[in-house]
């Protein structure tokens, strides 16, 4: 399936691979298109979101194509809230992501009311939150038909304990493609909040640059896409910042 990247706030990074930068926090979600699927990266940070995501993919793939698979690289509510707006998509995540999640509803709750995320529209995302359907303990490919396949590699903990990250691989003159989730943060500096792995988010990164490599586009959590010295860079900065090695 050919797409022309027309939608104004998607950003083609490959012919098949683009990205969007949603609102207020910032939230990058991607989209890999196939032959007849599709994969969503991160589903946005409400329900109202995910259905603005589920529809701008739509106007994007045409009338014969939808959303079939969808990939959450952590479990913050700004990337996982809008995942039940796309009904039938099979749903991947990191091991450990889909009881976490079910323990944690009023957890994610609280947060995205804190972090100012209106509660009614919490309360419904929480309520209707999608359990991931497929866990990731170390790689999983998916075909998406077309020659577009896509590892997904638990590369973390990290940033969470539960980091998923994304390669799309290159064709011949296009970049191979990682989608970090917030194992790399562009647009400020890199958030550990409770669930932060300190200790071992260096060597995520460590993994992640291997997963990709020197010259493929990383494309952060949070702000404009990358290269390996950015990632290399960061990971130095929060070795130090955490007094790891």
């Amino acid at each position: 399936m050919k797409v022309t990247w027309e939608e104004p706030a998607w950003q083609e990074l490959a012919p098949a691979v683009g990205r969007t930068r949603l609102p207020v926090w910032d939230c990058t979600t991607g989209l890999v298109v196939g032959d007849g699927a599709a994969l969503l990266v991160d589903t946005g940070s409400s329900l109202a979101e995910g259905a603005a995501l589920r529809a701008a993919a739509g106007r994007l793939l045409g009338p014969a194509g939808r959303v079939t698979h969808i990939a959450l690289t952590h479990p913050h509510f700004d990337h996982v809230f809008g995942t039940a707006a796309f009904a039938g998509a099979e749903v991947f995540a990191a091991v450990g992501m889909p009881a976490l999640l079910a323990a944690d509803r009023e957890g994610l709750r609280a947060d995205a009311v804190a972090q100012g995320l209106d509660p009614e529209a919490a309360d419904e995302a929480a309520d209707l939150l999608v359990l991931p359907h497929h866990q990731v303990s170390g790689e999983w490919t998916l075909d998406l038909g077309g020659g577009t396949r896509v590892l997904l590699a638990n590369v973390g903990p990290g940033h969470t304990a539960h980091d998923l990250a994304v390669l799309v691989r290159g064709d011949a003159g296009s970049p191979e493609i990682v989608f970090c989730g917030d194992l790399v943060e562009e647009s400020g500096e890199p958030q550990a909040g409770p669930d932060a792995v300190t200790s071992q988010w260096p060597a995520a990164l460590d993994r992640l640059l291997a997963l990709g490599g020197e010259d493929a586009v990383y494309v952060p959590g949070h702000g404009a896409a990358v290269d390996a010295a950015f990632v290399r860079a960061q990971r130095d900065a929060l070795a130090t910042r955490f007094g790891v090695s």
